[in-house]
């Protein structure tokens, strides 16, 4: 492969992707590296991949009349194709004629001359032509399914939860590039120090939207930062940076986290006990409690202990009731992250779904017999599906008496949220704030 040809490296990657169902967000990086991208190439590449993938279903239908044999096209020349219509309609900067000879040369060195003049003839087709209109699908689910590039069984799902508005909203914000947030290590820093020193460095950084302890970058990536190296941040993004402060940490508390890696949650919880307590952090697999140990080294606390643990079977580690509060932050579906991981919403299932809201269920039951008398749980998900989070708490509640919901939590979180927090519940779409989806119940063990 020729060195630094983005479109070409782009073109790879999607082919990674879509082949062995590589995780985007992990193989960019990757890439960068392994094709030595030049430094100013990198934001073109991220964006002909992110953009390429968030758009997929979009780009097939722009292309599908233009194609005499769909089916038989091979999986490279498909990508290339949506590749370089994605550039056509969603980047003005590119001019056309850059995009078709860069197609055709990719095609040729690939393929053969008949692959190149079937790439060049649909790209001339359809830029004479025009695209089809998505307005002009008359069934409403499959118009925003295709203008929204989701597949039609999710966006039948959450039209059925959250009504037709709120479902077409939320698939047009998981179209936008993500914001880069991060959470400031209040041990150590200041929100307005931390902005101050972030912007002397040469990053363009404000205050979050959303939480007190956010800051928000507008240029610049900043892991690439002095202040990371020292501890001073934690990158997150701010509805997460809700579930400790929904947990109503005190201090001296002993708390389990009982699914923790990477570790945002479990050292945002050792941040607010402020160097006192204990956070018990569990996470089933070795490599991934590394995450969290190297966190915490990173932000210097040195009240979290980490274990290597399958939280179904935390009740054979601990104490029945040796903790003030729980966290359960369920491994989920994802679907709220989806602006992070376009790949998820096309790798996903229904049965995925029902899957995780089993194991979600039999996690917190393990963990229930753990919380002290008049404690606090806290339910979360990064996902915005009602099977795997308001209905997974009912059934819990149902058989639980001895919980009850927390509705004291809205008094724990910032006034921008407190209009979707009902019951104790908080569910948080896309669009609201321009953050993750996700979800936060907040329940009371009774006295």
């Amino acid at each position: 492969m020729k060195k630094n040809n983005v479109r070409d490296v782009a073109l790879e990657a999607l082919l990674q992707v879509e082949k062995n169902q590589a995780y985007s967000n992990l193989l960019l990086n990757a890439f960068i590296k392994k094709h030595a991208v030049d430094k100013k190439d990198i934001p073109l590449f991220t964006e002909l991949v992110y953009g390429t993938l968030q758009r997929r279903d979009t780009l097939d239908f722009f292309l599908e009349p233009f194609l005499k044999n769909s089916k038989k096209l091979e999986d490279w020349v498909r990508i290339l194709l949506r590749l370089s219509v994605y550039q056509m309609i969603y980047l003005d900067r590119i001019p056309e004629r850059a995009i078709f000879f860069e197609a055709v040369e990719i095609a040729k060195k690939r393929g053969h001359k008949g692959t190149a003049s079937l790439v060049n003839g649909v790209l001339r087709s359809l830029q004479r032509e025009g695209v089809p209109s998505v307005e002009e699908i008359e069934d409403d689910i499959e118009r925003i399914a295709v203008k929204t590039s989701h597949p039609k069984w999710l966006i039948e799902k959450w039209v059925k939860q959250f009504g037709l508005a709120e479902t077409e909203k939320t698939g047009e914000t998981n179209l936008l590039p993500p914001v880069q947030t991060a959470r400031v290590n209040k041990m150590k820093e200041t929100s307005d120090s931390l902005i101050e020193k972030l912007n002397e460095e040469g990053f363009s950084v404000e205050h979050g939207d959303l939480s007190e302890d956010a800051v928000k970058s507008v240029k610049g990536n900043l892991v690439h930062t002095q202040a990371f190296k020292e501890g001073l941040f934690t990158i997150q993004d701010e509805s997460s940076m809700l579930v400790a402060r929904a947990l109503g940490v005190e201090e001296n508390d002993n708390i389990l986290d009982a699914c923790a890696a990477p570790g945002g949650k479990s050292t945002h919880i050792a941040e607010l006990l402020n160097g006192t307590g204990h956070v018990h952090s569990l996470d089933i697999h070795e490599h991934k409690v590394k995450l969290i140990n190297e966190q915490a080294e990173r932000l210097e606390l040195g009240n979290i202990q980490t274990y290597a643990l399958d939280s179904r079977k935390a009740d054979e580690q601990f104490e029945k009731e040796s903790f003030d509060k729980v966290l359960v932050d369920a491994p989920c579906s994802g679907l709220g992250v989806v602006r992070r991981k376009p790949d998820l919403k096309y790798t996903k299932q229904q049965a995925d779904v029902e899957k995780l809201a089993k194991l979600q269920y039999t996690i917190l039951e393990t963990v229930a017999s753990l919380l002290k008398k008049e404690g606090r749980l806290i339910y979360s998900t990064c996902t915005v599906d009602h099977e795997e989070n308001a209905d997974v708490v009912a059934k819990f509640l149902e058989n639980h008496p001895e919980f009850e919901k927390d509705e004291t939590v809205a008094s724990r979180l910032p006034e921008r949220v407190k209009p979707f927090i009902k019951d104790g519940e908080l569910q948080i779409l896309p669009h609201y704030f321009g953050t993750d989806g996700f979800y936060i119940a907040a329940l009371r063990k009774k006295g």
